[in-house]
């Protein structure tokens, strides 16, 4: 019987490579079979994503900045060329902060939309392309956020641009459902990241004793949000689009 869950024989490119969950997922969709094109803007982070992938050599890296269309798109146009059509797109890139709305300006709203939101839309439409999704179809993954569900004090911003990315895939799914083109969500909770260990919550025990609790499984790794990755980019979801999946430890069953 073939695994349901290989991605043997798939394209994936994966934005948000050098670290966190982008790294994690990288590194266990090689595992699983795929050839991964790794993109973000700090290619030595690339490098250290590469050097811990299995058949490292099967792989394309890509040091090119999301806000750079251009560059986005001849990345992809190459990785085509050199790879194949493309089977997944999981766009992990993104940003987060924790911020009063009084802080909150039209230059905040428009980086943290450019990158969380922007990027991942023009990365959608990129992979989408008759020229560069394989005929079989593909998945893509937006990253939205358990703040993209339920309201936290200071985190206005970052709602904001992580729940958008909710209805899109629901919207790009019925879309592109007639090319078999499927769309779906991942809401994380608080995962132990780089970005996450950088956060307001992370920098004293008490604050980072207050966010475990809310989770009650405790706090995720990035291999459990990269496990689902696996999962929506396999054939093992073909009947799945549209979707929001919640990986939160519990977080959200309070």
């Amino acid at each position: 019987m073939e695994n349901p869950f290989s991605l043997v024989g798939k394209n994936i490119v994966i934005t948000g490579a050098s670290s966190g969950i982008g790294r994690q997922t990288a590194v266990i969709c090689s595992q699983m079979g795929a050839r991964v094109v790794l993109i973000a803007r700090n290619n030595e982070r690339l490098k250290e994503t590469l050097s811990l992938m299995q058949s490292p050599e099967s792989h394309l890296v890509y040091s090119v900045d999301l806000a750079e269309l251009s560059g986005i798109e001849a990345a992809i146009k190459e990785a085509v060329v050199n790879m194949g059509k493309l089977h997944g797109l999981v766009n992990a890139a993104g940003i987060s902060t924790t911020l009063p709305l009084k802080l909150i300006s039209n230059d905040k709203l428009d980086e943290f939309f450019r990158t969380n939101v922007y990027s991942a839309i023009q990365m959608s439409k990129l992979f989408s392309k008759q020229a560069n999704v394989s005929n079989e179809g593909g998945s893509v993954i937006l990253f939205s956020s358990v703040m993209g569900i339920v309201g936290e004090t200071g985190k206005t911003l970052y709602s904001l641009a992580k729940g958008a990315l909710i209805p899109a895939a629901k919207s790009m799914a019925l879309e592109f459902a007639s090319k078999k083109i499927r769309f779906n969500a991942i809401s994380p909770g608080v995962v132990v990241t780089p970005m996450s260990q950088k956060a307001i919550y992370s920098q004293d025990e008490e604050s980072l004793n207050k966010i475990t609790a809310l989770h009650p499984l405790g706090l995720g790794k990035p291999e459990d949000i990269a496990n689902a990755c696996v999962y929506l980019l396999s054939d093992a979801a073909r009947w799945v689009t549209g979707s929001n999946l919640i990986i939160d430890g519990g977080y959200t069953a309070r």
